[in-house]
């Protein structure tokens, strides 16, 4: 369906698939258990129709499906129309230039910041931001002073399914700036990897943590 991208767009925008609009379909069918779609259709109507009666909406569960295609129809037609006869070049233009730099900024910042200081707390210990210096030669986000020793931190985002993949690349390609790290100031340089759960960033490589942990025992000792 070549119009399917604006049909989820103004679907997902006026939420008329969600839950309360058409019941818990993702329970529902699980609770069926089809082995063919005629199966399930008839489950769900009968589900609907019971849905529909305790909502009080008095409507065959055909005509109400029906209702909610209309309701779309009209959004795009005349609200999503009208809009984007409203929108200029000039705004296209900014929007672009806003996603890639200023929300991409933003963003980068904000993880860092969270993976940040979960570390902090877990830790124990104060982390503070490296010089730009240390960004550009040693490839280090933040570091942790033990004695007259440091600790490099660089946090990277990381998709799950491939994390394991791209934490091999990361540590190959910062391999030799995270030893001339070590070797000038004497603590071992760890990569935090973050993947994103339930809309919040969160440590991903948890087992970093004792590392980083004996990293500070063995220089404090």
């Amino acid at each position: 369906m070549a119009k399917e991208w604006i049909l989820n767009i103004a679907n997902g925008r006026w939420g008329l698939t969600k839950q309360n609009r058409v019941g818990p379909v993702a329970a529902w069918i699980r609770e069926c258990s089809p082995k063919e779609i005629s199966e399930w259709e008839n489950f769900y109507l009968q589900k609907l129709r019971d849905f529909l009666k305790n909502k009080g909406i008095n409507l065959q569960p055909t005509e109400y499906l029906e209702s909610l295609g209309k309701t779309l129809y009209t959004k795009i037609t005349e609200v999503l129309r009208s809009e984007m006869d409203e929108v200029t070049e000039e705004e296209c233009i900014e929007y672009i230039k806003n996603l890639v730099i200023n929300r991409t900024f933003e963003g980068y910042i904000t993880e860092k910041e969270t993976i940040y200081g979960q570390l902090q707390e877990i830790l124990n210990v104060k982390i503070e931001p490296a010089p730009d210096e240390w960004d550009r030669l040693y490839n280090v986000d933040f570091f942790i002073k033990i004695k007259d020793k440091y600790i490099g931190l660089q946090i990277k985002p990381v998709t799950f399914e491939h994390a394991p993949e791209f934490a091999t690349k990361w540590r190959e390609a910062y391999k030799i700036s995270h030893e001339k790290f070590t070797k000038k100031f004497g603590g071992k340089v760890f990569i935090v990897l973050s993947v994103k759960k339930d809309k919040k960033k969160v440590i991903f490589n948890m087992e970093v943590i004792n590392e980083i942990k004996q990293e500070i025992n063995k220089l404090s000792s």
